[in-house]
């Protein structure tokens, strides 16, 4: 009803990527924990100026019991926003906004390096969350048998961040249309995740890759009890087939079979996924979700032309080529950057996403490479370009290039 769209971002950012951010979308409010976070925000504040400072509150896990609280670092805490009773009771939504205009109208921006360069506020809508939480859904209640069954002592833990695009669709979407609890952690502590799991009788683990190594190799899995566990999905980066094995023979044989979905904070979450009652013997992130298209288009630089997308032509299976997607999750643009918007999105709404995929004879989508300059560390997006400039800040750097290596399986900057 005010007109608010949320940005979060990552507690361990420094005041420079901070910066960043604020100087981009620049925030009405913000909102910060306390203590050396807050002192962060603060900083990132004064290097952006504009009154930013002042807009900042302290927002913790106080007992709002009254909005009188102590100022901290001289920030205001968050009840300073409230307003009385008799203000609040004025409020209500614009009678001319009708369910099309808030359809299309902004929710979040959720940042994202893209295909290329420095993180770019997504705009994705009301309705492209809505879309992709009924899309999620689809795949576990088409089968109803499935369905009922699975709802019967339905549970999540949370241990995702809630800044980034893959928890905030599952765990404050999925999650409430199928009325299933979530369970959040403060921070990411394996120990305190297979105690969660046991203590909780957690259902459903949705997952990035370095916690199914955590899974697989860490000798403390075995100390608990994972047999309320039904099923586990994983996402953000490529999991190997291999992998999902070991961590599917930690339960009696047929119990678990490890799925994987692709998608992109440019698509709200999730475009390509797998029906909960598919088994899966591969690596593959499966099928479009309902309402959606896929296709393998051939690589720029096989056309004599790598900037005219006319050029480039559709590709048929086992051909590998850049994945392109559309459907009604993918977002509006990037926020304030019409020219970053055309180079992603073709006119006629094909998101190009960077990445190098294939489809077999059976349809199923297997993602094998990536044309961004993206390095991903632990399911995350680093731009080499903004590690380029955070070294060449130093005085004792002369020059600076940043490439991606693998060690131990898992790909970081060097």
């Amino acid at each position: 009803m005010a007109g608010g769209i949320f940005t979060g971002c990552n507690p361990a950012y420094s005041s420079h990527e901070l910066a960043h951010q604020m100087r981009d979308c620049d925030p009405k409010f913000i909102l910060s924990q306390g203590g050396s976070t807050l002192q962060t925000c603060l900083e990132a504040a004064r290097m952006v100026g504009s009154g930013h400072e002042k807009r900042t509150f302290v927002f913790d896990d106080r007992v709002f019991d009254s909005v009188e609280q102590p100022d901290e670092q001289g920030c205001p805490y968050w009840s300073k926003l409230m307003l009385f009773d008799t203000e609040a009771e004025r409020f209500a939504w614009d009678s001319l906004t009708g369910p099309d205009e808030a359809r299309k109208t902004t929710l979040a921006l959720n940042y994202s390096s893209g295909t290329t360069g420095l993180s770019k506020g997504v705009e994705i809508t009301h309705g492209n969350y809505v879309a992709n939480v009924v899309q999620y859904n689809h795949l576990m209640a088409h089968d109803r048998d499935y369905d009922a069954k699975h709802r019967q002592n339905e549970r999540y833990l949370c241990f995702l961040p809630l800044y980034h695009a893959m928890a905030q669709m599952l765990f404050l979407g999925v999650a409430q249309i199928r009325h299933a609890p979530v369970y959040i952690m403060e921070k990411f502590d394996f120990l305190r995740v297979l105690q969660s799991v046991e203590i909780y009788r957690i259902s459903d683990l949705l997952i990035v890759p370095p916690v199914a190594v955590m899974l697989a190799k860490r000798p403390e899995t075995k100390k608990f009890d994972l047999s309320s566990v039904r099923y586990i999905g994983s996402g953000a980066a490529p999991l190997s087939r291999e992998l999902s094995q070991e961590v599917e023979d930690l339960w009696p044989q047929g119990t678990i079979n490890i799925k994987q979905g692709w998608g992109m904070t440019e698509l709200t979450c999730a475009l390509l996924g797998w029906e909960h009652t598919k088994t899966s013997y591969s690596n593959s992130v499966g099928w479009p979700l309902p309402n959606s298209q896929a296709k393998i288009m051939s690589l720029p630089d096989e056309a004599a032309d790598s900037d005219n997308l006319l050029l480039r032509k559709e590709l048929g299976p086992n051909e590998p080529g850049e994945l392109w997607v559309r459907g009604p999750q993918v977002m509006k643009g990037y926020w304030k950057n019409p020219k970053a918007t055309a180079d992603t999105l073709t006119p006629d709404g094909w998101v190009r996403t960077g990445d190098i995929a294939y489809y077999d004879n059976e349809q199923k989508f297997f993602i094998s490479g990536r044309l961004k300059e993206l390095i991903k560390v632990k399911g995350l997006q680093v731009a080499p370009t903004e590690l380029d400039g955070a070294c060449l800040e130093c005085k004792e750097v002369a020059d600076a290039a940043v490439v991606g290596v693998t060690i131990n399986d898992q790909e970081h900057p060097l």
